[in-house]
């Protein structure tokens, strides 16, 4: 998890959005981002793909009260909704958008996108 590495205040600081967390559920890639409060108005989202950008789409992410007790960042939460890609071996690729006074900044894991990939659950072995 991102969020919990040496440095990550620093990093939102400097490239002003930064992937804190994520984790999978049954309803999809559950996550949360870190941005720099640079103005009051501001757009968060996670764009992503389950077929190596062939199509994408967009998911919104929701300020979450109370802010960071570091005062000068904001928490957004997203829900990537996947359903059935979730439970198939399908490669995941998403980045995070930040939309601020004007500007635009992402976080696509220094160019590489952050990429997870599904595995089915294998049902645990019947006893003899």
């Amino acid at each position: 998890q991102p969020g919990a590495s040496p440095g990550f205040a620093e990093r939102v600081r400097q490239h002003k959005v930064r992937l804190e967390w994520v984790r999978a559920e049954p309803a999809g890639l559950r996550g949360a981002v870190r941005v720099l409060n640079l103005a009051y108005e501001k757009v968060v989202s996670v764009r992503y793909t389950l077929n190596g950008w062939a199509s994408c789409a967009e998911a919104a992410a929701t300020y979450q009260p109370p802010g960071p007790a570091d005062g000068i960042t904001d928490r957004f939460a997203f829900l990537l909704p996947l359903g059935a890609a979730a439970a198939a071996e399908t490669a995941l690729e998403f980045a995070v958008r930040y939309r601020v006074a004007g500007a635009e900044y992402w976080d696509n894991n220094e160019g590489k996108n952050y990429r997870l990939r599904g595995r089915q659950r294998v049902p645990p072995a019947a006893g003899p």
